[in-house]
Parts: structure tokens; sequence; C-alpha cells
């Protein structure tokens, strides 16, 4: 639609992303720890702990920050035992929201997501009721102005699923989950290094909010990013600046 920039909405979020970087420690360290634990300690054998790994590394983890995780998803050392919750709801024009925790008290957790969406003018539904508009995937956007059919060439052949190429001129590569990082590192050896790059939950289509519905959502998904159980939060609304 008219004024809707995806480049500028995937920087928007990216900027969000690194100033809430006091957070990412704790939530990386939850995800490997849950990963150590459902699919064993090496890496080479467990993508999921591998792609933790990754993102722990770029954000600068201590080695032994992530050492130490592993070995408590492994049993070796005592810790918290986190489970898995999903929550799924909507927000302002009805826009579809996903609410990915790990949690040590599911209690505790549903009431405050529950609380999060209701006092931020949003519904919290019921299991299942927008997941099917999202697609689990691999995510990595290139600037304006890339050569478009390099990177096609480039991509396609380190495994990529798919290229799209935005009305604004930006590029996304998509790719498996799992074969989210081999993509990645393929890709930089061409000589391509993506703006910003996630294994996400990607919205099939997009529900388009500018103004005050704009900035009521990203107030709700900031209470939800917000609370300490939350591991991601992804949603289908594009906001507008």
């Amino acid at each position: 639609m008219a004024g809707h920039s995806k480049w500028a909405n995937i920087q928007h979020r990216k900027g969000r992303q690194d100033a809430k970087r006091g957070k990412v420690f704790s939530k990386l360290i939850k995800e490997i720890t849950v990963a150590a634990r459902m699919g064993g300690g090496d890496i080479s054998a467990n993508p999921r702990l591998r792609l933790a790994i990754d993102k722990a590394k770029g954000e600068s983890m201590p080695k032994d920050n992530m050492d130490n995780a592993i070995k408590r998803g492994t049993g070796q050392l005592e810790g918290v035992t986190y489970e898995e919750a999903r929550y799924e709801g909507y927000g302002i024009g009805g826009a579809a929201v996903i609410v990915d925790c790990l949690t040590d008290n599911k209690v505790r957790t549903v009431a405050d997501v529950r609380h999060a969406f209701s006092k931020y003018g949003g519904n919290m539904g019921t299991d299942g009721c927008v997941a099917f508009q999202f697609t689990h995937c691999g995510q990595l956007m290139f600037a304006p102005g890339t050569d478009e059919d390099a990177l096609m060439e480039a991509a396609l052949e380190a495994g990529a699923e798919d290229v799209i190429t935005n009305d604004d001129g930006s590029l996304e590569v998509i790719t498996g989950p799992w074969e989210f990082t081999a993509v990645k590192e393929a890709l930089e050896a061409g000589g391509f290094t993506a703006e910003f790059g996630e294994v996400t939950m990607k919205a099939q289509n997009e529900t388009e909010l500018s103004g005050d519905d704009a900035a009521r959502m990203q107030k709700l998904l900031d209470a939800l990013d917000a609370l300490d159980d939350v591991q991601d939060v992804y949603t289908s609304a594009a906001l507008d600046e």
C-alpha cells in the first residue's frame, strides 16, 4: 500500500531491538539452556543450539556464559527448568500477534501476557488462532541497491528457499529455519552481508497501521516484549512512522 516501506519498517524494528540489549543475554541463556536440554549439547548435531550459540556470539556473550548454559541444559550443572509456551492473539486493527515464552511458571506467564494484551488494546486468543498466518523461516534483509540477480544466484546456490524483491528496492532472502546460519555464512563468503537477519515467524500477509493505531500497536508490542518470560514477539502489523 502507499507509504509503506519494508526497508524502513525492518530498520525501525532493528533499532528497537538494539535498544533492548540489556535483556538480550538473559533471553539467549534461556534459549541455549532449553536447546541443549531438548537436543543435546553437541552443536553439530543440534541445529537449534547452533543457532542460539551463533546469536550469542553475535552479541559478544562470554564463552563461559554459553558453556554454563549448555551444561545446565544437559544436567551437568543445576539450574531452573524452563518450559516453552506460545500465546496468540490480536492487536490493533486485528493484527495477528504471537508471543513465544520460556518460563518456569506458566500460570504467572499466561496471566502477564493476558494482562498486557488487555491493557494495551489487544485480545488474547486461543491456541492456533493466528499461527497459521505465519511461516517459521530464516529472513535476511539486504538494502535497496543490492545487485538482485547476483544475490538471487548466490542465495539459491547456498540453499535459500526464495528471494523476494520489495517495492522499495530492498531484498529478502528466505531460508529454512535451521538452514539460516549456513546460508548467511555462504552469502557472506560471496560478498553479500545482510543488514538484518533472524529466524522468525514471518507473516504471510501484513496489516498496515499508521498514526495513532501504529503508536498503540507499538505500545502493545513493547509491553509484551518487556515481560521477563517472553523470548520473542511476532506480528503481522507493519507500522508506518
